[in-house]
């Protein structure tokens, strides 16, 4: 047994790993969140907790990688970070695309997921009914506000309601209703149908929540 009061044990190679790990993800996270342009190493250090010389040790690695990049004592987010984010779509249209097959069959109405970029919101993923004689087109990448129609609406949901039903908001004849996806960190995104036909709230809307938890289970 080791004398009181002496040196403790190091931690193991593997906690100080998940450690130093923890840490850069914070100190991206500090840069990404800055309410200055560029913040300073020293304001970093500050943030995270952690000091000067720790700090630059952080950097290293996410400088080695793009993920950030330095100005003097300044640290800004650096351009390999939109290689990462390149990678995000296919992933979550990957994961989307049955539980949207199986609702967009379900409902006989074309079936997409949309997620927030800014101020509007995005389709990346779209599934039309393969038994309909006509059904609505609604093609991936299509972009509006995210405060007009179904599935803008549907991310900023307050609490208690699970669905939005709009009519004629983005085109005229058309209707959609969304719920959105929750409890995937980071992400505000819906599923949603949209058709010519009416849609009857009661019956759809159960269908499209449980369509946005199974894109939720398919993302943990």
């Amino acid at each position: 047994m080791p004398p009181r009061g002496g040196p403790s044990a190091p931690a193991p190679a593997g906690k100080e790993s998940s450690l130093t790990l923890d840490r850069g993800l914070a100190l991206l996270q500090a840069v990404a969140d800055a309410e200055t342009d560029a913040p300073t190493i020293s304001d970093l250090a500050e943030t995270i907790g952690a000091s000067r010389a720790a700090v630059y040790r952080l950097l290293v690695p996410l400088q080695a990688r793009g993920l950030v990049r330095r100005d003097g004592s300044r640290v800004r987010l650096g351009l390999g970070l939109l290689q990462l984010a390149a990678s995000v779509a296919p992933q979550l249209r990957s994961a989307a695309l049955p539980a949207l097959r199986a609702l967009a069959e379900q409902v006989g109405a074309t079936a997409h997921l949309t997620v927030a970029d800014g101020d509007e919101a995005q389709a990346i993923a779209v599934v039309e009914p393969s038994w309909t004689a006509y059904h609505m087109a609604y093609r991936a990448g299509t972009r509006h506000s995210l405060r007009r129609g179904a599935a803008g609406r549907a991310m900023e949901l307050p609490p208690g309601e699970s669905w939005v039903l709009s009519s004629g908001e983005l085109q005229p004849a058309a209707n959609g209703l969304a719920a959105p996806v929750l409890g995937v960190a980071g992400l505000r995104a819906s599923v949603g149908v949209v058709t010519f036909e009416d849609l009857n709230a009661e019956e759809v809307g159960p269908w499209v929540v449980a369509a946005a938890a199974a894109v939720t289970k398919a993302l943990s």
